[in-house]
């Protein structure tokens, strides 16, 4: 028996310690290459060039774009022009800034790209002052690289950077901030074949969601739009916030993925997709970039990369090119793009017209939300019913430490039905530990005769062995999806338990962190955390505890009580501190329902002991029968056989 026990205790422990190294402890597998091992790339010839052409001059207010007159270099590093006035008759600057209620948007003239992209509700820390410091979904490099750029040609064609002209407007029945970007370009060696770009992006208060729409026109000067084998390439980088300092695929991760319509995939940073996606994500642990393109015509191919970037510890980039277009003079391609928390709510709401102020429906974003992984876990209701019961408790207290100490309460008494039968199971065993040791000693050298006469023993006594061992594993589904909910649910970002030493129940927590760069060989550790020494403590106090006198003496279960504290404690060591707090609360709980129900059951015991008659007992008779000489009272002797002469 003991070694079965120690058996399913092993297995347990070994399938818990699988799933945590699928989760997080270790990187998922990387996705295999393309057949030549690499991910293709596309030329650009000398001869498909684009350099940027003389601005046109303004145009009178009101009117549209013109053909303006070409008399500048054909192949001009750089357009030089005087300043425009924008709409509203204000100089431009070298940045356009727009704020929303929910957004703080920096944009260059140069490229008319994107270089900030602030979320003004979430916070990323403090600054050396104390000031808090919002998350920056483009995390850009030493280098200043910017998101969104676009390049005429394929992968290999280098970004515009030329200033554009700039205009804003802002639609006030829609609460729609609009500023576009538009340039001028001609094809190098042909000055004649001249082209207008516009890149017009478009943000609502309200949403973390803007459109991107891009214009090419030709003007019937330039027939269409063929630069080496593409049109042009829209791309994001260098990478999405907020800042890290290491991506562990634990505490903090980068993946690709895409949706066809019917299902969510990985992608991988090699994988060059042709088959036109619904759309496309770099998502991180809370925070997503999503894709969605919807363009004039279908063509386009998709790919992920990872180059280094100076001053960034990890990339990574999207890139959509778009097909080539040789008979296509005009073309408008329109990009949504969504870039804020990966919170379920958030992305459901483009499902329905009603739930967003673009009015875009079935978009299907929220396959971005819950489990990150390639494969899930049937534990979607359980894991929203801990998440329903953890926000219900901290809307009570105001804090998510204590709302996690009483749901791990509200578990424990869910449980107590079964612990009591464990108990029950226990206090069973320690009456069968006699007769247990006597057949073992007895068919010691017959291990099939052993079990026979175990299982008659239990058979006899209507024990279950299996009881005790019951509530121990019904308790893994509840770890896991606690797992799950302090690894994936956006509530719990920043969530503080207690300042200054637990201010974020998703991280680990730490009394001090080692110097920059400076880990634990082997181990990986980078800070003295005080949470998992606090958990073994009370796992072996737990196990000292909930024992009986006779599993304390086994030598195979003094063992599993020693060993498997140290095992969780190499595996939750960089593990989210809400996830230590509810472990530890219930081994305090469990063990104070334990030694209750305990005391419980042996005070019941001699209780019914004491009520009990006395047992009735034999003894000799005298000649005329009745109470023998001796006897004590209330013993009835047997008549006595008479003896033959």
């Amino acid at each position: 028996m003991e070694k079965n026990t120690l058996l399913a205790v092993v297995l347990s422990i070994a399938v818990l310690a699988g799933f945590m190294i699928i989760q997080g402890v270790l990187a998922p597998p990387a996705p295999e290459p393309d057949a030549r091992g690499e991910m293709p790339q596309q030329a650009l010839p000398p001869a498909g060039q684009v350099v940027p052409a003389a601005p046109p001059p303004p145009a009178p207010p009101g009117a549209g774009p013109a053909l303006p007159a070409w008399d500048a270099p054909a192949a001009p590093a750089v357009p030089a022009w005087p300043a425009e006035e924008e709409a509203g008759g204000a100089l431009p600057d070298e940045l356009v800034h727009v704020v929303t209620d929910r957004l703080s948007v920096a944009l260059t003239r140069a490229g008319g790209n994107v270089v900030s992209f602030v979320l003004n509700e979430h916070r990323d820390g403090f600054d050396e002052d104390g000031n808090p410091v919002f998350v920056d979904m483009i995390f850009s490099g030493d280098s200043g690289a910017q998101a969104f750029t676009l390049a005429f040609g394929g992968l290999l064609a280098e970004p515009l950077t030329a200033l554009f002209n700039v205009e804003r407007s802002h639609v006030p029945e829609h609460s729609e901030h609009r500023v576009r970007f538009y340039q001028h370009f001609s094809l190098a060696g042909d000055p004649d074949a001249r082209f207008r770009l516009e890149k017009e992006y478009r943000f609502r208060d309200g949403e973390y969601m803007f459109e991107l729409v891009i214009r090419l026109d030709g003007y019937h000067l330039v027939p269409g739009f063929d630069f080496g084998g593409a049109a042009y390439t829209l791309s994001f980088g260098p990478q999405i916030g907020p800042a890290f300092q290491r991506l562990d695929r634990r505490q903090d991760f980068r993946m690709f993925f895409t949706y066809d319509g019917r299902r969510r995939r990985t992608a991988g940073a090699r994988d060059v997709i042709a088959s036109e996606p619904r759309w496309a994500a770099i998502s991180g642990r809370f925070f997503t970039l999503i894709a969605y393109p919807v363009l004039q015509s279908r063509g386009f191919t998709l790919s992920f990369s990872e180059e280094s970037e100076p001053g960034i510890p990890a990339a990574s980039r999207m890139h959509i090119t778009r097909a080539p277009l040789p008979n296509t003079p005009r073309l408008t391609d329109t990009f949504r793009f969504y870039l804020g928390p990966r919170h379920p709510d958030l992305l459901g709401s483009y499902n329905s017209a009603d739930g967003n102020a673009f009015r875009f429906h079935n978009m299907r974003l929220d396959e971005m939300s819950g489990n990150i992984w390639g494969w899930t876990l049937p534990l979607g209701p359980l894991e929203r019913l801990l998440l329903w019961l953890l926000t219900g408790f901290y809307g009570l207290t105001g804090n998510y430490g204590i709302a996690i100490i009483l749901l791990t309460l509200l578990v424990r008494i869910a449980f107590f039905p079964l612990s009591k039968k464990g108990s029950e199971a226990m206090l069973r065993m320690q009456e069968f530990a006699p007769k247990m040791k006597e057949l073992q000693e007895k068919h010691k050298d017959n291990r099939q005769k052993l079990n026979m006469e175990m299982a008659e023993l239990y058979k006899k006594g209507g024990y279950n062995p299996l009881k005790g061992c019951l509530p121990m594993l019904l308790q893994f589904p509840i770890f896991i999806a606690m797992f799950q909910l302090f690894n994936n649910h956006f509530e719990l970002r920043n969530a503080v338990f207690i300042p200054g030493w637990i201010p974020d129940l998703s991280m680990p927590e730490y009394v001090w962190a080692f110097p920059d760069g400076i880990r634990l060989p082997l181990l990986g550790w980078n800070a003295f955390r005080l949470l998992p020494f606090i958990y073994v403590g009370s796992q072996l106090l737990y196990g000292r505890v909930t024992q009986s006198p006779e599993q304390k003496a086994n030598p195979q279960m003094k063992i599993i009580m020693y060993l498997m504290p140290v095992v969780f404690f190499f595996i939750l060591y960089d593990m989210p501190s809400g996830l230590l707090v509810y472990w530890t609360s219930s081994n305090v709980l469990t063990m104070i329902q334990q030694v209750s129900i305990m005391k419980y059951l042996r005070r019941k015991k001699a209780e019914q002991a004491a009520s009990a008659p006395p047992p009735q007992v034999l003894a000799p008779q005298g000649k005329k029968g009745g109470r023998a000489a001796g006897s004590p009272p209330g013993v009835i002797a047997p008549p006595r056989k008479k003896k033959r002469r």
